[in-house]
């Protein structure tokens, strides 16, 4: 199993959006960066756990949990023209851009930037690197449970998970 920090901005996608679609699962559509890609397509799979990331908003930081529900497929909205993702490289015999589908499995308190970077045991953090602006990021074994057990005491059965 894998542990991930995946972004969304909560104008597009909220974990009260998904929360209230069926089955609290979304497709994560619209990413168009290459590692992030990359990520989706060749290394998640059903049952990686994640953080559920608010970015772009007042205050960013983890608001939930969730897990991988189903593994990559061609995200349909690089051949939609009418969509702010269209790729018009993309075709159905070459897609170029992949989701999976997540499921939110607790809402949590906010877990903003400025806590996250106050634990040095997270100074490795991906989401907390200078630069870093890929919105799928690995989260290390260790980070997961620090984060579950220290910051999210609530959440005991995903640390355990992460043991």
């Amino acid at each position: 199993m894998r542990y991930w920090l995946m972004k969304t901005e909560p104008s597009d996608a909220s974990i009260d959006d998904v929360l209230a679609m069926p089955d609290r699962t979304v497709a994560w559509y619209g990413v168009r960066n290459y590692q992030a890609r990359n990520f989706m397509r060749d290394q998640m799979r059903v049952g990686d756990k994640l953080f559920f990331y608010h970015s772009n908003c007042a205050e960013p930081g983890i608001v939930g949990l969730a897990e991988v529900v189903k593994l990559a497929y061609p995200d349909q909205t690089q051949f939609d023209p009418d969509s702010k993702y269209y790729d018009p490289k993309a075709s159905f015999e070459n897609p170029r851009w992949v989701n999976v589908d997540v499921r939110i499995t607790r809402k949590t308190r906010l877990v903003g930037l400025a806590e996250l970077r106050a634990h040095p045991e997270l100074a490795r953090m991906r989401v907390l690197q200078r630069g870093n602006r890929l919105s799928i990021t690995p989260v290390d074994p260790a980070e997961w449970r620090f984060v579950c057990e220290k910051l999210l005491k609530d959440c005991m059965v995903f640390a355990e998970a992460a043991a």
